[in-house]
C-alpha cells in the first residue's frame, strides 16, 4: 500500500497526454510504409484510415488542406509510403500518424489498375476516332475547366483573346489536384453541359507526376468527358504517358497554350483568307461577266447580220399568206365556181352537139330519116333541158342573183369580207357592195 507521505502526486490525463506527446517529438517526422484499409471522409474535407502491414495497424489522418495540396487519393487495398509525425490523439485516446506527405509505393499495382480501366474501355470503345466529334470551326463561347488562380487560367485567356479579341469566354472552377479534384472536375463539366452555353470545353492543368495527374486517370472523369454533349479538348501539359482523360477526349493537346490555338482560330488569318477569297470571287466574277459580255455581242451581231434575211423570209411568208387569203376570199371563190360551171355547160353542150352528130350520121347511114330526127329532137331536147337546168342553178349561185334580192357583201378596208360583228369595231370603215354599185360607210355601233 502506498503511504501518502511517500507517494509521488499523479498525473492528470491531460498531463499524462502532454507527457507522451512530448516523449514523441523524436518522432516528428518520419516514413511509414503500408496498406490503407478503412478510408473514410469527413463532412470537412478530412481523412482518417489505417496503415498497415502483416503485423501491426497504425491510425493515420490527413487534414483536408494537405489532401488538396498533395494530389491523391489513397483508396484501400493500395501501398503507400506515408510522411508525417507520430502524435497522440488526446480527444480520443489514440496514437495516430498524421500525414503531410503521400507517395505511391507500389507502382505495379497502380499501372495495372490503370491498364485495366484502359482496356475495358478500349472495349466499349471510349478511345475510337470514330466516336470523337469534330471541334466547332469557329465557337462562339469557350468553356475553361481549371483552377481559377495560377499561370493555366491567365495562359489559356491571353492566347485566347490574342487570337480572338472578341470571344466570350466561360470559366467552370475546378480542383485540378489533389483528392478532391476529381469529383471538382466533374462536377464543373456537368455543370458546363448543364447550362448549354458553350460550344467547346477545355479542361487543362499545368503539368506534373504521375501522382499529380492521377485525377486524370480515374473513371468517373473519363465517364464525364464521355458522356459530356459538348466537343472536350485536354491539355494538362504532361511530356510523359498519356492519361485517360486525353484518350476518351475529343482532341488532345500538350499545353494550355496548344489548345487554346486549337479551339480559337486566329481572327486576323480568318480576315486575311476572307479579303483573299472575296479578291478570287471578284476576278472570277469579272472574267464570267465579261465572258458573258462577249458572247452577247458576237449574239448581237449575228443576230444583226440575220436580221434582214429573217424579215425577207417573214415578209415572203406574208406575202403567201395574203395570197392564200385572197384565194379564199368569198366573192373570189363565188367567181370562181362560177366560171367554173360556165366551162362545164359550154363542154356539155360541145358534147351534146357532138353526140347529136354522130347518132345522125349513124342514122342516115342506116336510111332511117324519121326516127333519126325523132330520136335527135329528144337527145337534143334532153340535153337543152339539162344545160337550161345547169344554167338556172348557176344563176341562182351568181352573186349578183343574190344581191338582187336584197342582199349585200360588207367587207373592211382590207377587202376581208365581214361575217359578224366581231370582226370590226366602232369607227372602222367598211365597203358595202350592192346588186348595183357600192357604198363606203363607218360603223357607229356594233352589236353583238
Amino acid at each position: 500500500m502506498i503511504r501518502p507521505e511517500t507517494a509521488e502526486r499523479p498525473f492528470t490525463v491531460s498531463e499524462l497526454a502532454l507527457e507522451v506527446r512530448r516523449a514523441l517529438r523524436p518522432l516528428s517526422s518520419v516514413l511509414v510504409k503500408g496498406e490503407v484499409t478503412g478510408m473514410k471522409l469527413s463532412a470537412k474535407g478530412h481523412y482518417s484510415f489505417a496503415v498497415r502491414d502483416a503485423g501491426a495497424v497504425i491510425q493515420a489522418f490527413l487534414f483536408a488542406g494537405d489532401a488538396r495540396r498533395l494530389g491523391l487519393v489513397p483508396e484501400d487495398g493500395q501501398e503507400f509510403i506515408f510522411r508525417g509525425r507520430v502524435d497522440f490523439w488526446p480527444q480520443g485516446g489514440q496514437l495516430r500518424l498524421v500525414v503531410d506527405f503521400i507517395q505511391f509505393d507500389d507502382f505495379g499495382r497502380m499501372r495495372a489498375q490503370l491498364e485495366a480501366l484502359k482496356q475495358r474501355l478500349e472495349g466499349e470503345g471510349a478511345f475510337s476516332a470514330a466516336r470523337k466529334r469534330a471541334l466547332p470551326f469557329l465557337p462562339r463561347v469557350v468553356a475553361l475547366i481549371t483552377s481559377p488562380t495560377g499561370a493555366v487560367i491567365h495562359d489559356l485567356q491571353e492566347t485566347i483573346l490574342d487570337r480572338f479579341p472578341n470571344m466570350e469566354i466561360l470559366v467552370y472552377a475546378a480542383q485540378v489536384q489533389g483528392t478532391a479534384s476529381p469529383a471538382s472536375v466533374v462536377a464543373a463539366l456537368r455543370r458546363c453541359n448543364r447550362e448549354g452555353r458553350a460550344d467547346v470545353a477545355v479542361i487543362a492543368r499545368g503539368g506534373g507526376s504521375f501522382e499529380e495527374l492521377y485525377a486524370f486517370n480515374t473513371e468517373p472523369v473519363a465517364r464525364a468527358i464521355l458522356a459530356s454533349r459538348v466537343p472536350v479538348v485536354t491539355a494538362l501539359g504532361h511530356t510523359s504517358d498519356r492519361t485517360v482523360a486525353d484518350m476518351v477526349a475529343d482532341a488532345e493537346c500538350r499545353t494550355p497554350t496548344e489548345a487554346a490555338a486549337r479551339v480559337v482560330p486566329s481572327k486576323a488569318d480568318l480576315t486575311a483568307q476572307l479579303a483573299d477569297r472575296a479578291r478570287v470571287l471578284d476576278r472570277e466574277a469579272r472574267r464570267r461577266i465579261g465572258a458573258e459580255v462577249e458572247r452577247l455581242g458576237q449574239r448581237r451581231i449575228r443576230l444583226t447580220q440575220a436580221l434582214p434575211t429573217l424579215l425577207r423570209l417573214r415578209s415572203e411568208r406574208l406575202e403567201r399568206f395574203r395570197a392564200d387569203v385572197a384565194r379564199l376570199n368569198p366573192s373570189r371563190q363565188v367567181v370562181l365556181r362560177r366560171e367554173h360551171l360556165v366551162q362545164l355547160g359550154l363542154r356539155l353542150e360541145a358534147a351534146a352537139q357532138r353526140t347529136i352528130r354522130a347518132r345522125a350520121t349513124q342514122l342516115e347511114a342506116r336510111r332511117a330519116p324519121v326516127r333519126l330526127d325523132r330520136a335527135l329532137s329528144v337527145r337534143l331536147g334532153a340535153a337543152q333541158a339539162g344545160l337550161a337546168h345547169r344554167r338556172g342553178r348557176l344563176d341562182a349561185l351568181s352573186p349578183e342573183r343574190v344581191l338582187s334580192r336584197g342582199y349585200s357583201i360588207t367587207s373592211d378596208e382590207r377587202g376581208r369580207v365581214l361575217r359578224s360583228s366581231a370582226d370590226t369595231e366602232v369607227g372602222r370603215g367598211v365597203r358595202v357592195r350592192l346588186a348595183a354599185g357600192h357604198l363606203r360607210a363607218r360603223v357607229e355601233e356594233v352589236q353583238q
